[in-house]
Formats: C-alpha cells, sequence, structure tokens
C-alpha cells in the first residue's frame, strides 16, 4: 500500500521509534505469519516463511518466498516483495547454503526497498543459526544490525482499530466459555463427598472439553493450553489441574482461560461448589476488593509497578503475605498484578519494578488486571479475579465484563 495507506498513526509510532534507535529501517524475519514481530502488519494472512520491511518514512512492504501464497499476501493490502523481486529462486541455485541464501534475499529486501545499506532494525523469529550467519554476510555488505524485537514489543503495545475490534470479539468468546463453565457447575450435586454432573463425576478433563467446544465454535485455539484448577491445586498459582481430578464441594475451581484469535485474551474466574469455607470466603472478598480498587487506579501515564505496589499495601492491610512485605512467599499475594496482552499473552506494557518506559500505561494498551490470594498444600487453595482492560480513547472498557461470584448459580440470576 502507499504511504497514504498505511494506518498514519502506526507509521508515525513506528517512524518514532527507528528514528529512536537510530535505524534506516525495520527487518522482520519469520518463520509464518504467526510469528508476533510480523502478526501487526499480515493481519492473520496464512503466510509460511516471510518478512516485512519498514523503511523510515515509507509504508512496510511484505517479502514471501512461494508464489502459492501470493493471494495471501495480497489480501494483506501491503505492498509486495514479490519471490521474483527477491530473486528467490536465483538465490536458491547459486547459494545453497541456508545463511547465504536468506543473505541473498534478505539483501534484495533491504536494496528493493530504497535500503542500500545502514543500520536495521532486526526483529522477528527465524532460525537463529541461520539469520546469524546471513547477518554476518550482510554486515560485509554495507549494513549493519541492531535489536528490533524490543522495538516491535514497544510498537505493538498500542493497539490499532482492527486488534481492538479481534480483541473484542476473541473476549466475548472466553466469556460465553465461562458462563458454559458456570452452568455445568451450577448443576453439579454432591454425591459421596464429589460432584456430579449429568450422572457422572464432573472432571478437570470434562469442564475442559466444554472450553474446547467453545472456541472451536468461535475459531480460537488455545496453544498455551488453560488453567483449570480446583482446592490444593489452584494453590500454586499456575498449576493446570489435573484431567482426571474429581471436584468437590466446598474446594475452591481456578479457571483461566486465555485463547487466541488473531490476538489472545486472557480472563480468570474463581468458582466454589456448595458450603464456602470462612477462610475462602475471606480471601475472595479481599481479591474483589483489590480488582475493585486496580480498576479504579489503572489509568495512561500510570505505572504498572505502582499499581502493584497498591495492591500489595491493600493485601497486606487485610493480613497478606505479599512480595513487597514477604519477597519470595509462596503464600498469599505471590505473583505481579498485570500484564500487556496482544499477539503475544504476555507482552508491553509490563508492571515490574523494572520495567522503564515500557512500564507505563498509555492510551491504546490491552492489560490484564489479577490479584490473586493463595493457600498451597493439603487443604489449601487459589482465587483469581483477572479482567482484560483495553484502554480506549473515552477511557478504560473491561472487555470480560463477568460476574465475580464464587456461587456459579448466581451467574444465572
Amino acid at each position: 500500500m502507499s504511504r497514504a495507506g498505511w494506518p498514519a498513526r502506526a507509521g508515525e509510532r513506528l517512524d518514532a521509534l527507528l528514528a529512536a534507535e537510530e535505524c534506516a529501517a525495520l527487518l522482520v524475519v519469520a518463520k509464518s505469519g504467526s510469528d508476533p514481530d510480523i502478526a501487526p502488519f499480515v493481519r492473520g494472512a496464512q503466510l509460511g516463511r516471510s518478512l516485512v520491511v519498514a523503511p523510515r518514512g515509507a509504508a512496510p512492504r511484505l517479502g514471501f518466498f512461494t508464489p502459492m501464497e501470493r493471494e495471501e499476501a495480497a489480501a494483506t493490502g501491503l505492498d509486495l516483495l514479490t519471490p521474483e523481486r527477491l530473486e528467490v529462486a536465483r538465490f536458491a541455485g547459486e547459494r545453497p547454503a541456508p545463511g547465504a541464501f536468506l543473505a541473498g534475499v534478505l539483501g534484495a529486501a533491504l536494496a528493493g526497498s530504497g535500503v542500500a545499506s545502514g543500520r536495521i532494525a532486526l526483529a522477528g523469529h527465524p532460525a537463529a543459526g541461520e539469520l546469524l550467519a546471513a547477518v554476518r554476510i550482510l554486515e560485509g555488505e554495507g549494513w549493519t544490525f541492531a535489536d528490533g524485537n524490543g522495538l516491535v514489543r514497544r510498537f505493538r503495545q498500542e493497539k490499532v482499530a482492527w486488534e481492538v475490534v479481534e480483541a473484542r470479539r476473541v473476549a466475548a468468546a472466553t466469556c460465553e466459555a465461562f458462563h458454559r463453565l458456570a452452568s455445568r457447575l451450577a448443576a453439579a450435586r454432591e454425591v459421596a463427598g464429589q460432584l456430579h454432573e449429568g450422572g457422572e463425576p464432573l472432571t478437570v478433563a470434562r469442564l475442559r472439553r466444554e472450553v474446547a467446544l467453545v472456541c472451536a465454535e468461535h475459531g480460537l485455539e488455545q496453544p498455551s493450553g488453560n488453567l483449570i484448577a480446583p482446592g490444593e491445586e489452584g494453590g500454586v498459582p499456575h498449576n493446570t489441574g489435573t484431567p482426571e481430578r474429581v471436584l468437590r464441594p466446598g474446594e475452591t475451581l481456578i479457571v483461566d482461560l486465555f485463547p487466541k484469535g488473531l490476538l489472545y485474551a486472557d480472563c480468570t474466574r474463581t468458582f466454589c461448589v456448595g458450603p464456602v469455607p470462612e477462610a475462602v470466603a475471606a480471601a475472595h472478598a479481599a481479591v474483589a476488593e483489590a480488582l475493585a480498587l486496580a480498576h479504579r487506579e489503572a489509568r495512561p501515564g500510570r505505572r504498572g509497578w505502582d499499581l502493584q505496589e497498591a495492591t500489595c499495601a491493600f493485601l497486606a492491610g487485610r493480613g497478606y503475605p505479599t512480595p513487597v512485605t514477604h519477597p519470595g512467599t509462596l503464600r498469599g499475594y505471590v505473583h505481579g498484578l498485570g500484564h500487556g496482552v496482544g499477539h503475544e499473552l504476555h507482552e508491553s506494557p509490563a508492571f515490574t519494578k523494572q520495567a522503564g518506559a515500557e512500564g507505563v500505561l498509555g492510551v491504546g494498551d490491552l492489560v490484564t488486571l489479577e490479584p490473586g490470594l493463595y493457600e498451597p498444600g493439603e487443604g489449601g487453595y487459589g482465587i483469581r479475579l483477572e479482567d482484560m482492560v483495553w484502554f480506549g480513547p473515552d477511557g478504560p472498557e473491561n472487555l470480560t465484563p463477568l460476574p465475580y461470584d464464587l456461587d456459579p448459580a448466581a451467574w444465572a440470576r
């Protein structure tokens, strides 16, 4: 597409990032169109090996390696570097070594985009050895290279219009999956100390199948799986849950779903079927209040770490250990408050103390807010409530507006 066709705001942001790094262009080298560094440019095109050259001050160009993908490439709307323009066939014959072949193609892509020399921000996730060999060759031909992965992470932080639409779609499907699970849990009955539903023991695997069905109905994948962790398993934040584990009344059930369409969504709720233990009720109330506090405080211009410190102060005031009061704790509040979401499940902005500019929330950011409390070991519990929020120009928008109730029956009221 022409410079006029490339979204102005995206072009301005990318140019500013390249200028700050004193780079003439961004070069993304990818094994497929699903590489998170190339995905913002190709918008879901089903591509194999591919590349993007984005010269400073000009629209990006998409390079692809086989004419079989010409229609997928054309659908992106980008100016194209065809296999003929990249001289793929010639380099394959003259330079059979993988690194030498790639150097030829990348050199043709840069020169064909008006970048005959200069400092290049290099991004993407191709085979490391092949790329290293190619870079060494290209450095002898007038180019120098800088880390571009961090630059692309900063570029991806502010979501553009199509990404927001897709994030809403994936989040809505995620919410549907939660409602389906809540219905199954609400229908469960105690049988000899276990939960049964539909005449069978209710297991983690049965709930996981329900989630898979919803994802399939909406064309979503679960490349990182999901977390459905009951009782003591939920006491360890990233325990995925044992498939054969039968749920029991009076225990917590953490459900953390993070499916992917063109972008990820991320949401967590905690359930408890039957009588709620006093400690669980108190912890759940504290987590719900901590999440409400985070929603009030999370605004563009705030540092993620400042929100984390506020969450720690609140939960410490309720008597729970936190990373601030008890560094390295495995009980109480043990993790960060949130993270960015997008083409990767975890991306900028960061909520860490060490984060610099990438730790400041901005308009267009898509983030999670997810306080939790944990008691590992036998008889333990896990409680986490997580929303995904987009900071739009008119204010924050919660893309996962689900109930927070422990009782799944309350979801139908």
